[in-house]
């Protein structure tokens, strides 16, 4: 009898073990899966949590530069031809910072065909990077810094003037459209015209 009732407590405290051992396991499973599951949300928070502005159906983010920005936006084909042509990309993919103005396919169809298709001539290179570099201002110039009356200078070397009314900011007659697209490398604001240098 006490043979059997050994046996039978032995059998039972194995059985509370294998059973203690699972749970822990199963415990053990879920809070590592659950662990992955953090970690994934985690990731992919901060993939998205690094912020931006929607430009063109496109978000422009702060890792990626001036250019790289660009080109993801079906609003600045033109202009991002323009900057290749013109020899540019290099240049404003570099460390900077710059202020770019970036004119929207709709503000360089406001300009002649023919005056756009000849500044695109590899022989116009020159004038076309005196257009382009006359959107260009050194350092990063975020849209309150600018104020009304003021004239800043460009890369080109003339000067755009700043006009501020009712909340609204113009820079050499264009509208700005949308503000503050920081990169990498400086900020752009998308502007509704071409600024021509005089």
């Amino acid at each position: 009898m006490k043979k059997q009732f050994l046996s039978l407590v032995m059998a039972v405290a194995f059985m509370v073990t294998i059973t203690a051992c699972n749970s822990t396991k199963t415990e053990s499973a879920s809070q590592d899966s659950a662990m992955m599951d953090s970690t994934a949300m985690m990731d992919s928070t901060s993939m998205t949590s690094e912020g931006g502005v929607e430009v063109g159906g496109a978000m422009m983010v702060p890792s990626k530069n001036i250019v790289e920005n660009a080109v993801g936006s079906s609003d600045h084909t033109t202009l991002v031809a323009a900057v290749q042509a013109a020899g540019l990309v290099e240049t404003l993919s570099g460390t900077g910072p710059f202020t770019v103005f970036a004119p929207t396919n709709a503000a360089f169809a406001k300009i002649p065909k023919a005056t756009l298709d000849n500044l695109l001539k590899p022989e116009m290179k020159a004038d076309l990077t005196k257009v382009l570099t006359y959107h260009v201002v050194p350092g990063a110039v975020m849209a309150a810094d600018l104020k009304d009356g003021q004239e800043i200078t460009t890369v080109q070397g003339q000067k755009l003037k700043v006009i501020v009314k009712d909340g609204k900011v113009s820079v050499g007659g264009a509208t700005v459209t949308i503000a503050d697209v920081v990169s990498s490398n400086g900020v752009t604001h998308v502007i509704d015209g071409v600024l021509m240098p005089k």
